[in-house]
């Protein structure tokens, strides 16, 4: 997989994450445990996607193959959760003892790191529109545009 492609992912999941701590902390938007946990995906994302440039950059092929792959696989489970967070944790009362909440406390990220990872709203409280779209669904965009240019970087044949 070229290096480009990793940067591009790179650019891509460390955008996603900024907007999302703007959104907290200068807009005063609560997020919810899907909310965080996909911060925590794009997080993924990131790490992968450097060792995958830095292993690229080093014409380490198979490496970064496998980069590319985890990469890719890591955004497919993004849309999942974006989708789960709008299609039914959206309308649940409470994210509690969700797949997400159970993860992030058990984990001991929410109270490790909580400018990063607090849990401040239910999922019925957190669906906020964004230029007339949940911001649920920018999320599920943004994870499938990750997932399209790494799937494509993965299939496309190196020079």
């Amino acid at each position: 997989m070229q290096p480009r492609f990793f940067s591009y992912a790179i650019t891509l999941s460390l955008g996603g994450l900024l907007i999302a701590l703007v959104s907290q902390h200068f807009f005063a938007m609560r997020p919810c445990a899907w909310c965080v946990f996909q911060r925590l995906l794009l997080l993924v994302i990131l790490a992968f996607s450097i060792f995958g440039y830095l292993v690229a950059s080093l014409k380490l092929r198979l490496l970064s193959l496998i980069f590319g792959a985890l990469s890719a696989l890591t955004a497919l489970g993004g849309i999942a959760a974006a989708w789960y967070q709008y299609h039914v944790a959206a309308k649940l009362f409470s994210c509690d003892m969700t797949f997400a909440d159970r993860f992030m406390t058990q984990s001991g990220l929410e109270s490790s790191v909580p400018w990063l990872f607090g849990i401040y709203g239910s999922c019925m409280d957190a669906t906020t529109h964004v230029l007339g779209l949940e911001y649920a669904i920018w999320a599920l965009l943004l994870f499938a545009v990750l997932s399209l240019l790494l799937i494509y970087g993965l299939l496309r044949p190196s020079r």
